[in-house]
Protein backbone atom coordinates (compact mmCIF):
# COMPACT_ATOMS: atom_id res chain seq x y z
CA UNK A 1 0.00 0.00 0.00
CA UNK A 2 1.31 3.60 -1.22
CA UNK A 3 0.00 6.85 -1.30
CA UNK A 4 1.34 9.01 -4.22
CA UNK A 5 1.10 12.78 -3.83
CA UNK A 6 2.96 13.56 -7.06
CA UNK A 7 5.85 11.43 -9.25
CA UNK A 8 9.08 10.88 -7.85
CA UNK A 9 11.07 14.22 -8.92
CA UNK A 10 12.63 17.49 -7.47
CA UNK A 11 10.96 18.88 -3.92
CA UNK A 12 9.32 15.46 -3.29
CA UNK A 13 9.82 13.29 -0.65
CA UNK A 14 9.88 9.64 0.09
CA UNK A 15 8.87 8.68 3.77
CA UNK A 16 8.09 5.34 6.14
CA UNK A 17 4.70 5.33 7.66
CA UNK A 18 4.43 3.68 10.80
CA UNK A 19 1.97 3.17 13.70
CA UNK A 20 3.00 3.37 17.18
CA UNK A 21 -0.55 2.28 19.21
CA UNK A 22 -3.92 4.52 17.46
CA UNK A 23 -1.01 7.20 16.18
CA UNK A 24 0.80 7.30 13.16
CA UNK A 25 4.29 8.80 12.35
CA UNK A 26 6.93 8.73 9.53
CA UNK A 27 10.54 8.97 9.37
CA UNK A 28 12.89 9.54 6.12
CA UNK A 29 13.27 6.88 4.12
CA UNK A 30 16.84 7.33 3.17
CA UNK A 31 17.83 6.82 7.17
CA UNK A 32 15.77 3.66 7.02
CA UNK A 33 18.27 0.37 6.24
CA UNK A 34 16.14 -2.35 6.79
CA UNK A 35 12.70 -3.36 8.55
CA UNK A 36 12.58 -6.57 10.29
CA UNK A 37 10.31 -8.68 12.63
CA UNK A 38 10.81 -8.13 16.46
CA UNK A 39 13.67 -10.31 18.22
CA UNK A 40 13.65 -10.04 21.68
CA UNK A 41 16.62 -7.65 22.77
CA UNK A 42 19.25 -8.18 25.48
CA UNK A 43 18.91 -5.89 28.42
CA UNK A 44 21.67 -3.59 29.11
CA UNK A 45 22.62 -2.30 32.30
CA UNK A 46 22.00 1.40 33.78
CA UNK A 47 20.28 2.14 30.06
CA UNK A 48 17.57 4.64 29.58
CA UNK A 49 14.15 3.59 30.18
CA UNK A 50 13.50 3.70 26.24
CA UNK A 51 16.53 1.26 25.54
CA UNK A 52 14.94 -2.32 25.56
CA UNK A 53 18.96 -3.92 24.89
CA UNK A 54 20.63 -5.00 22.03
CA UNK A 55 20.51 -7.70 19.30
CA UNK A 56 22.91 -9.19 17.17
CA UNK A 57 22.75 -8.25 13.75
CA UNK A 58 24.66 -9.97 10.95
CA UNK A 59 27.49 -10.00 13.56
CA UNK A 60 27.03 -5.97 14.50
CA UNK A 61 25.38 -5.02 18.33
CA UNK A 62 22.39 -3.19 17.37
CA UNK A 63 20.34 -0.84 20.12
CA UNK A 64 16.43 -1.46 20.27
CA UNK A 65 14.92 1.55 21.05
CA UNK A 66 11.21 1.53 22.30
CA UNK A 67 9.98 4.30 20.29
CA UNK A 68 6.62 4.18 21.75
CA UNK A 69 8.74 5.19 25.36
CA UNK A 70 11.46 7.73 23.35
CA UNK A 71 8.51 9.65 22.39
CA UNK A 72 7.11 9.76 25.95
CA UNK A 73 4.19 7.67 25.13
CA UNK A 74 3.09 3.92 26.81
CA UNK A 75 6.11 1.57 26.79
CA UNK A 76 5.40 -0.91 24.10
CA UNK A 77 5.23 -4.45 25.13
CA UNK A 78 6.61 -6.36 22.31
CA UNK A 79 5.38 -9.08 20.64
CA UNK A 80 5.87 -11.39 17.46
CA UNK A 81 3.63 -8.65 15.44
CA UNK A 82 5.98 -6.06 16.35
CA UNK A 83 8.57 -4.85 13.89
CA UNK A 84 11.94 -3.00 14.09
CA UNK A 85 13.04 -0.27 11.87
CA UNK A 86 16.57 -0.46 11.23
CA UNK A 87 17.93 3.15 11.07
CA UNK A 88 20.71 5.60 10.42
CA UNK A 89 20.87 8.25 13.05
CA UNK A 90 24.18 10.28 12.58
CA UNK A 91 27.06 8.19 12.45
CA UNK A 92 25.53 5.32 14.10
CA UNK A 93 22.49 2.19 13.50
CA UNK A 94 19.87 1.71 15.68
CA UNK A 95 16.72 -0.24 15.60
CA UNK A 96 13.27 1.44 16.32
CA UNK A 97 10.65 -1.22 17.53
CA UNK A 98 7.17 0.43 16.21
CA UNK A 99 4.03 -1.86 16.23
CA UNK A 100 3.49 -2.21 12.45
CA UNK A 101 4.57 -0.23 8.99
CA UNK A 102 1.89 0.94 7.38
CA UNK A 103 3.23 2.85 4.07
CA UNK A 104 5.42 4.12 1.65
CA UNK A 105 4.73 8.30 1.26
CA UNK A 106 5.51 10.43 -1.65
CA UNK A 107 5.00 13.58 -0.52
CA UNK A 108 6.24 17.53 -1.73
CA UNK A 109 6.89 20.01 0.76
CA UNK A 110 3.97 21.54 0.61
CA UNK A 111 1.67 18.56 2.09
CA UNK A 112 3.86 18.88 5.37
CA UNK A 113 2.19 21.63 8.01
CA UNK A 114 4.18 22.86 10.76
CA UNK A 115 3.84 21.17 14.09
CA UNK A 116 0.69 23.09 15.93
CA UNK A 117 1.69 25.95 18.69
CA UNK A 118 -0.24 23.91 21.37
CA UNK A 119 2.27 20.76 20.97
CA UNK A 120 4.05 19.87 23.80
CA UNK A 121 7.80 21.22 24.12
CA UNK A 122 8.64 16.93 23.52
CA UNK A 123 6.83 16.78 20.44
CA UNK A 124 7.95 19.93 19.08
CA UNK A 125 11.35 18.92 19.67
CA UNK A 126 11.19 15.80 17.34
CA UNK A 127 8.30 16.22 15.41
CA UNK A 128 9.32 18.02 12.18
CA UNK A 129 5.71 18.40 10.75
CA UNK A 130 2.21 16.86 10.40
CA UNK A 131 0.66 15.23 7.14
CA UNK A 132 -2.98 15.31 6.64
CA UNK A 133 -3.23 12.54 3.71
CA UNK A 134 -6.76 11.22 3.69
CA UNK A 135 -8.51 11.99 6.66
CA UNK A 136 -5.18 10.54 8.01
CA UNK A 137 -2.33 12.83 10.50
CA UNK A 138 0.61 11.67 10.18
CA UNK A 139 3.16 12.96 12.18
CA UNK A 140 6.59 13.67 10.77
CA UNK A 141 9.76 12.27 12.92
CA UNK A 142 13.08 14.20 12.70
CA UNK A 143 15.55 10.71 13.82
CA UNK A 144 18.49 12.94 14.27
CA UNK A 145 16.59 14.77 17.23
CA UNK A 146 15.66 11.85 19.48
CA UNK A 147 19.06 11.30 20.65
CA UNK A 148 21.31 13.80 21.80
CA UNK A 149 24.87 13.57 19.81
CA UNK A 150 26.15 11.67 22.86
CA UNK A 151 23.33 9.05 23.36
CA UNK A 152 24.15 8.26 19.57
CA UNK A 153 27.61 8.04 20.15
CA UNK A 154 26.81 5.51 22.99
CA UNK A 155 24.69 3.33 20.79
Amino acid sequence: MSYSVKSLNEGNRELIAFRIGDQEFCVNIMSVREIRGWTPATAMPHSPAYMLGVINLRGAVLPIIDLAARLGMKPADPTARHVIIVAQVRRKVVGLLVDAVSDILTVTDEIIQPTPEISSDLERQFARGILAIDKRMICLIELEALFSETESEAA
